[in-house]
């Protein structure tokens, strides 16, 4: 990775007219502006179907791309939607992501628009064929288990008749000619996705804006990706988990963190060659140029926890795959330099560095843990070039947040440390990450336009309230390229 920098902001941020942002004429204004800062890069979170809590990290899908993102306006450009429909959207505040009010109402957008293709499927018809055809192996379980969730009110597939959680085919093909309409509208929202996606990718490419996307190392136990695979994870005869994933007690949480994902059955993946997982980076790398894999300690080692347990405290370590699933992913790509970050924070043992140096993965250095004191990691002066550094992430307040906030200790050192009053601090930060040694700075969108706790993108313990920050459109200006601009020239990025 050449010596570069980049900017974390999730389409759902950006600013549009329809109560979320999405993959229309603002996020091709965002690559613009990007490009004219001399950026090269546009970091996001996951782009899949979201489903529990709004989260990104909790999709139905390791696989689909998430419908809510789907722009209006280029809708209007396939014919497939009307000014006049974009009534309900309109009504929706454009200062955050109102998901409560905003999910029913482009649900029913959506459905128009797949009841004005039915009408007219002549100018779709081959495109959307061939799409399905050429996604088969994720579409079709997608699909079904979308149209199954939808005819049972929505809730989880543990809930469903036996048959279906036990997929046995006779129920399972009943049901795709009951339900063949429903199953049909969700390939088809699929098809518009990456039809707008590919589009959108490919002008910022030719911009020479790379996409860094995310992978959660875990997927949601209500997705489809768990019903559809039940032999590759920890479940019972029920379907229901025997463990799940977190992380043990430690100075943030006395009790540790419960995150409830079912866990992986390793040995199951490594007898088919991971073919599952291969499936999922190749799917990926479809839609973006360079993963950022969540959690990356878990391949090294994973907390596993007793299913059922109220917190994480009875939890202990278990192997992960280890070195021989990273072989396997750099055989079947055949690359020397895997396209990978590691996201490597929280608890880093021996092994995980052991497995980032075997791979020479760019880890992760967030500039706002820094402030304890100058032997601390996080500081700029510890940095080797093959990392990747931040002024922060979408689980950090922002850095004025950050500031106005931190212990008065803190504040002194990194005062100290960048010889500054601290009036500026977001952009102390920037330029602290700017000029390091590392091969690739980013920073948050909310740093780049010095906002508060306000912004904040993600609280990892609090359920609903996150994800929601929005952008203005006025805030991609002049200005502040230039002031972006600026630093890149001086710290040759």
């Amino acid at each position: 990775m050449k010596r570069s920098s980049g900017i974390l902001l999730h389409p759902t941020s950006l600013p549009s007219s329809y109560g979320i942002g999405d993959l229309g004429p603002q996020a091709y204004r965002f690559v613009d502006w990007l490009s004219s800062t001399g950026c090269k890069f546009w970091q996001m979170l996951p782009l899949g179907p979201t489903g529990y809590g709004d989260s990104p990290y909790q999709s139905f899908s390791a696989f689909a791309g998430n419908p809510y993102l789907l722009s209006p306006d280029e809708l209007i450009t396939d014919g497939l939607l009307t000014l006049d429909d974009f009534d309900a959207l309109r009504e929706l505040p454009a200062s955050h992501v109102d998901f409560g009010e905003f999910i029913p109402r482009k649900l029913d957008l959506l459905r128009k628009v797949f009841t004005r293709y039915q009408s007219d499927p002549k100018n779709f018809s081959g495109a959307f064929n061939k799409f399905r055809k050429e996604n088969t192996a994720w579409l079709e379980d997608y699909a079904l288990f979308m149209a199954l969730k939808e005819s049972n009110g929505g809730g989880a597939w543990t809930g469903w008749d036996e048959s279906l959680r036990t997929r046995k085919k006779s129920a399972l093909d009943k049901k795709r000619k009951e339900l063949a309409e429903i199953v049909l509208r969700y390939e088809f929202y699929q098809f518009l996705f990456f039809r707008q996606w590919n589009k959108l990718r490919e002008y910022a490419n030719e911009r020479g804006i790379h996409i860094i996307g995310d992978i959660p190392i875990f997927v949601a136990f209500d997705s489809a990706d768990v019903w559809a695979n039940p032999e590759l994870f920890f479940l019972d005869k029920h379907g229901n988990p025997t463990v799940v994933a977190g992380v043990p007690p430690d100075g943030f949480s006395a009790t540790g963190q419960l995150w409830g994902n079912p866990l992986y059955d390793w040995k199951a993946h490594k007898k088919d060659g991971y073919a599952w997982w291969l499936a999922r980076i190749h799917s990926c790398l479809q839609i973006f140029d360079i993963l950022r894999l969540d959690h990356f300690r878990g391949f090294a080692g994973y907390y596993e926890i007793p299913a059922g347990d109220a917190t994480a405290e009875n939890g202990k370590w278990v192997k992960g795959p280890g070195k021989d699933f990273f072989r396997v992913i750099q055989k079947e790509l055949g690359e020397k330099e895997l396209p990978i970050i590691a996201e490597d924070l929280g608890l880093v043992t021996p092994d995980v560095i052991e497995l980032l140096k075997a791979f020479d993965l760019p880890n992760m250095k967030v500039l706002q843990f820094a402030f304890s004191g100058p032997d601390n990691p996080f500081l700029p002066h510890l940095y080797v070039q093959n990392c990747v550094a931040y002024t922060g992430t979408h689980d950090n307040d922002t850095a004025r947040g950050w500031y106005e906030s931190a212990q008065p200790y803190e504040r002194e050192f990194a005062q100290r440390y960048f010889r500054v009053d601290g009036s500026d601090f977001a952009w102390d930060l920037i330029r602290g990450v700017w000029a390091s040694v590392a091969n690739l700075a980013v920073t948050p969108m909310q740093d780049i336009l010095n906002l508060g706790n306000e912004a904040r993108m993600n609280y990892p313990s609090r359920l609903g309230g996150n994800w929601s920050w929005r952008m203005s459109e006025h805030d991609m200006n002049d200005e502040l390229a230039g002031k972006l601009r600026e630093l890149n020239w001086l710290y040759a990025r």
